[in-house]
């Protein structure tokens, strides 16, 4: 196998399609640094089958994928292809069937790779393989870069082991027996897994039978155990029905009494609504006494409310006149004590001014004594200060006095005038109240119409005594009724289950006749359709319900055009033949 061609398609720096023809002879790539020399190994690594994207100089595998630049956008996927020349026909024998090898790996951003031999999707495993049986691969020592002879110089055995195994051609041997080792692992923990699984199956095996031995003897017993419960039902059920007719008695009785009470009921409906349509009336007339005794009651309060309020209002001003005139009496008093001791201090003053010039003219030698003199002219001054200001406190409340006399005596002239208005009011009361009568025939009145309005509650309550008492009667006969019902249901409920067990046990005796018959695929449901329940009768004649063949006396009528008889799909005993005739698809 030789490599004849490399085509890169947006791989890292080869954003177009770019075809490297490597011509038999020895082929180079010269150019300056960064010109993408390293590139074109990285392509053939990474198409044959290259996993790390560190080997790659890359952050993660998607960054193999041109990124874009200034003048060019991204893109989206790369795809590396390899061309070899297999004419010597050297390849794996999977792929051994052509001259020529195209082996591709393509990658989409998010999505991951993708390996193609001649247009096949392949495994990475079946790329990595290919390359290993050639002596070379991704990671092979055939591939020389920089800093690989120091390694194969300072490799360890094992390394210069597998650079020994790829020259001689034998490293895809060792792939391929790996691959099969881990096969074989894989087998023989299944195999011990069957195993296991073997023998829990023939612990259930063995359970099993034992079950299907307790379901047999289980069978056999339940059968005889049905049969007499069968027998017990049918005794039961005989007596039930009796019980039923009974039940069906007492239920007519109660019907017939619960018709009688509802007459009663609706006789006392009807008294009870005579009786209501009179009370409205009552109570109407009933209203407007009371009405009208309370409007004179209410009118009657506040006159007496009115008076004594009036009453209440004359005394207390009365007290407050007499208090006034105390009062008045004893600020007079008060003021006539005032001038007088006014009076006596100007008698006073003029005195000792007199004196004060007389002890002017003997001042000579008698300085102590005038000193006396001013000091008790100053005393005085103060007393005259007092006096003067408790006179002028006298004034004030004389005339603080005079000014509540006032208006005490405007209050009480209003008061006066309030009493004359209320007085005004009783008259024009009594006259209006004069064409009502007497207090005592309303009252009269009043007691008639709550007398009337007694006698109609009393009606009232008696009709709804008498019809509470019809509807315990009626509550009272449906309680029977109910009791019956209620046994009648389970009577019905026991007759079933008698039937079913009847049912089974006549299945067991008496095969039904849908045991012997074949129906053609598609036409089972037209068959359980028409026949329904009538497929479990049997056909023995000692069955208490079975098929027979039905006589010839009568001409069937035929079918109409383009109906086919469901006998023809149908194969039934002959008790059948006759109705499956008569039922067209």
């Amino acid at each position: 196998m030789k490599l004849t061609r490399l085509r890169l398609h947006g791989f890292k720096t080869f954003v177009e399609p770019t075809d490297f023809v490597i011509e038999p002879g020895l082929t180079g790539v010269v150019g300056p640094n960064g010109c993408g020399k390293s590139n074109l190994v990285e392509a053939l690594r990474w198409a044959m089958g290259e996993t790390s994207h560190k080997s790659l100089r890359a952050a993660d595998m998607d960054a193999v994928i041109f990124s874009g630049s200034n003048t060019r956008p991204s893109r989206n996927h790369a795809e590396v292809v390899m061309t070899i020349d297999n004419s010597d026909r050297t390849a794996p024998a999977a792929v051994n069937d052509r001259d020529i090898l195209e082996i591709s790996r393509r990658i989409e951003r998010e999505a991951g790779s993708v390996y193609r031999i001649n247009g096949r999707d392949v495994r990475a495993r079946d790329v990595q393989i290919l390359f290993a049986d050639a002596a070379t691969g991704a990671r092979s020592p055939a591939l020389v870069h920089q800093g690989k002879i120091g390694e194969i110089i300072q490799a360890k055995p094992e390394q210069r082991r597998r650079v020994l195994e790829d020259a001689a051609g034998v490293a895809g041997l060792h792939a391929r027996r790996h691959e099969a080792e881990l096969r074989l692992k894989a087998a023989e923990t299944n195999l011990l897994r069957v195993e296991d699984v073997i023998g829990q199956l023939s612990g259930q095996m063995e359970g099993l039978r034992k079950q299907a031995r307790q379901a047999i003897r289980y069978r056999e017993v339940a059968a005889k155990v049905r049969k007499a419960e069968a027998t017990l039902y049918h005794l039961r059920w005989m007596g039930a029905h009796a019980d039923l007719n009974d039940a069906a008695h007492v239920h007519d009785v109660a019907v017939r009494e619960m018709a009688e009470r509802t007459r009663e009921q609706a006789e006392s409906a009807r008294i009870q609504a005579i009786r209501s349509s009179h009370l409205p009336a009552l109570r109407e007339a009933e209203a407007r006494a009371a009405a009208t005794m309370q409007r004179l009651k209410n009118a009657r309060d506040l006159l007496d409310r009115e008076e004594v309020r009036a009453k209440e209002r004359a005394g207390e001003l009365d007290r407050r006149l007499m208090q006034l005139t105390a009062d008045v009496a004893r600020e007079q008093q008060q003021n006539q004590d005032a001038q007088v001791a006014l009076q006596r201090l100007e008698t006073e003053d003029a005195e000792l001014k007199e004196e004060i010039k007389a002890r002017v003219e003997m001042r000579s030698g008698v300085d102590e004594r005038v000193a006396e003199a001013e000091a008790l002219l100053l005393e005085t001054e103060r007393q005259f200060t007092e006096l003067t200001t408790q006179l002028a406190d006298l004034t004030a409340r004389r005339n603080q006095l005079e000014a509540n006399v006032r208006s005490h005596r405007e209050r009480l002239a209003r008061l006066d005038q309030d009493i004359a208005n209320v007085r005004a009011d009783e008259e024009r009361l009594a006259q209006e109240t004069a064409h009502l009568g007497d207090l005592d025939t309303l009252a009269a009145a009043l007691e008639a119409a709550e007398e009337a309005e007694a006698q109609a509650e009393a009606a009232v309550q008696t009709n709804e005594a008498a019809q509470a008492s019809a509807r315990q009667k009626l509550e009272a006969s449906r309680a029977p009724l109910a009791e019956a019902e209620k046994r009648a249901q389970r009577l019905e409920t026991e007759a079933r289950t008698i039937s079913k067990m009847v049912n089974s046990e006549t299945k067991n005796l008496w095969p039904p006749i849908i045991d012997g018959v074949t129906v053609a695929k598609g036409y089972e449901k037209a068959l359980g359709a028409v026949l329904g329940d009538d497929l479990d009768a049997p056909v023995d004649a000692s069955a208490p319900m079975h098929w027979t063949v039905a006589g010839a006396e009568v001409t069937d009528p035929a079918l109409p055009d383009g109906v086919e008889p469901l006998a023809a799909y149908v194969q039934a005993p002959p008790e059948l033949s006759r109705r499956l005739a008569q039922i067209g698809v």
